[in-house]
């Protein structure tokens, strides 16, 4: 899947361009604050149907604009041939006050969710070092963001645990200073819950032992194998039964008004050593740690694309994903830098867009490729450069 044309209308600082990008580099130069980083947004959109960034639609809109709308055309190549190729256009068109419409090929999707999967991304940005320094709902967030994009199974049940856990999570809250608990509704709610429950930690499971051997890799790769790392998959479902756990801490949840039970608690420990990562890593090494872990998110979901039977036909097709680039050359030599975009420039990833401040040591690491482009960006306005 490449992406070869992008038009832009009053996104973000965006107010109106129209790209036509290269099937295996692209770059965007300029200052910080400058449009960049929302070019990449833009693209990230078309794929999740959502911003990187806000879950507020509004806030992707020019300032002074009452609507904005994103287009991207995708060539889907068969891998004989590009003669041998088709086109798909999605559009994503945003206006204040009104729910966001999302089509492919002119025709509106029903359930945004539908549409997850069609065009496999991964974004590495500098957000990624929430990973390491927020909750253990970040983490669980990375497992569900590659999961979902192969497994539409996944994400329905993650869909459906979320609203189920909702509703039990209001009933404890309703019923904290009952005189009387209709403890029957729980059972109900609970007995709705388990399956997917199960099939969540079933999924997270055989995702781990997948990803884990790639990332590690990958990490001795960009570290020069100076250090192990691993990730591992902590869950209340490795050794309790979740009817069981629901039924004994009803009394205590009623008390905290929550469920402390289920995989919604489920942690990934990222390990550097035999330490967390977050108590002994250096910047050097967190940064390394987080590249890595995209870049195998990355091979991941073009090598289990290609195995798993559980995966839509529609993503055969489909298997390398699109690679978003985002200010991670920042603080880096350029023999570090170098590495990286070697890296990436091996077949088995695909298409990719860099930001970055500098455009002189890009220009010279992407000058053996005649068909990469580059783009300057300030102020909002995109223009396409010679390399």
């Amino acid at each position: 899947m490449i992406l070869s044309e992008l038009n832009i209308l009053n996104y973000r600082n965006i107010r109106e361009a129209s790209m036509a990008f290269a099937p295996k580099l692209n770059c965007l130069i300029g200052l910080n604050g400058q449009g960049k980083t929302n070019v990449l947004d833009a693209i990230y959109m078309l794929s999740f149907t959502k911003s990187a960034y806000t879950t507020q639609d509004s806030l992707n809109i020019t300032h002074d604009q009452e609507m904005a709308m994103v287009q991207g055309v995708y060539r889907v190549e068969s891998g004989k041939s590009k003669v041998e190729s088709d086109t798909t256009t999605v559009s994503c068109g945003l206006r204040r006050g009104v729910k966001k419409q999302f089509r492919r090929d002119r025709k509106d999707y029903k359930r945004l969710i539908d549409h997850i999967g069609l065009i496999p991304l991964v974004m590495v940005s500098p957000a990624d070092h929430q990973l390491i320094e927020e909750g253990s709902d970040e983490r669980r967030r990375f497992m569900d963001s590659v999961i979902s994009q192969l497994d539409k199974q996944y994400l329905e049940h993650i869909t459906r645990y979320t609203a189920l856990l909702k509703q039990r999570n209001a009933l404890l809250k309703q019923y904290q200073d009952a005189p009387e608990v209709a403890w029957d509704l729980f059972e109900v709610l609970e007995e709705q819950m388990i399956p997917s429950a199960q099939y969540i930690f079933s999924a997270r499971e055989q995702f781990i032992s997948r990803f884990v051997p790639i990332f590690q890799e990958l990490y001795d790769e960009l570290s020069g194998g100076a250090e192990q790392v691993s990730l591992i998959y902590q869950s209340q479902l490795h050794t309790r039964d979740l009817r069981a756990a629901y039924q004994s801490t009803r009394q205590r949840d009623l008390i905290l008004g929550w469920t402390s039970q289920g995989v919604h608690k489920d942690e990934l420990q990222m390990m550097l050593g035999d330490y967390p990562l977050k108590r002994v890593a250096s910047q050097g090494q967190q940064k390394t740690y987080l590249l890595a872990m995209k870049l195998a998110q990355a091979m991941y979901l073009r090598t289990v694309s290609h195995q798993s039977s559980a995966v839509s036909s529609q993503l055969s097709a489909f298997s390398r994903p699109i690679l978003l680039l985002d200010d991670i050359f920042d603080k880096l030599d350029s023999e570090r830098v170098a590495r990286i975009v070697r890296m990436v420039k091996r077949p088995e990833f695909g298409q990719i867009f860099i930001t970055d401040t500098d455009r002189q040591h890009l220009t010279d690491i992407l000058r053996p490729d005649p068909e990469a482009r580059i783009f300057h960006v300030a102020d909002g306005q995109i223009q396409l450069l010679t390399t």
